[in-house]
């Protein structure tokens, strides 16, 4: 196997000979293929995000005043908490990217942590959210009810049940998705934690915090567009609990 060859001499999109794995032969193709390789990811995520997208909107043209009963359901109260939280977690991503391309290893843990902590704030709303959803039996399934929530109308019949059970499907779906992608997102910043301790990065070699702050500005993104089409195009109460 051939071995990398140990320089100080810097290169392009600060990276050094010592930081090229043995199957590329310079560093700027490492990062080219690293870049090239993420932003395909990325496409495949937009692709995958997309279809439930378009679902959602598809089935609410189709059935409008039911999807706006099952919105008031929804705490926006929560969601915009949410919202700043991931908001605020892309800041401190980005900081922490650029801690990484001047060498400052302190900044870059600090950074990565309070972005951990952003996400973990982000997951733990989320789970007093279906926590509430599952006490009030809108879990898609056999004991799924909803409620009208103004006093004095009249119950959904069968039909609008199911309907509205479409819209919680949809919501448990692509919000259980966003959050899977989350929980890998703190993985890898841990991750990132645990190589930045061992002194892997440097201004000379920062590819994977870029990387990573590429995926996480991702997965803000699509929590931008979930956020206005579950929560607050409907009937969304402001009330902690409804």
């Amino acid at each position: 196997m051939a071995e990398s060859t140990i320089t100080s001499t810097s290169t392009a999109h600060g990276h050094t000979e010592h930081a090229r794995a043995h199957q590329f032969d310079t560093p700027q193709q490492q990062y080219s293929a690293s870049n090239l390789g993420m932003w395909v990811f990325l496409a495949t995520e937009v692709m995958t995000f997309g279809g439930f997208f378009l679902a959602y909107i598809v089935y609410r043209s189709l059935n409008p005043q039911v999807f706006e009963y099952a919105s008031m359901h929804q705490s926006a109260f929560w969601g915009s908490i949410n919202t700043v939280a991931l908001i605020l977690s892309s800041l401190t991503m980005a900081l922490a990217v650029h801690a990484s391309q001047v060498g400052n290893r302190r900044q870059l843990n600090i950074f990565l942590g309070l972005t951990i902590a952003l996400a973990f704030v982000f997951l733990g709303i989320k789970s007093i959210e279906y926590t509430q959803h599952i006490h009030e039996h809108l879990f898609p399934g056999p004991g799924f009810h909803m409620e009208q929530e103004a006093k004095g109308e009249p119950e959904l019949t069968s039909e609008q049940q199911g309907r509205a059970q479409l819209f919680f499907l949809l919501y448990w779906m692509m919000t259980g998705l966003h959050g899977l992608h989350v929980i890998i997102g703190i993985v890898l910043m841990g991750a990132l934690i645990v190589n930045n301790l061992r002194k892997a990065y440097s201004e000379k070699y920062y590819t994977p915090v870029e990387m990573t702050g590429l995926y996480w500005h991702f997965v803000d993104l699509v929590w931008i567009f979930l956020f206005p089409l579950l929560y607050l195009l409907g009937g969304a109460h402001w009330t902690i609990f409804p």
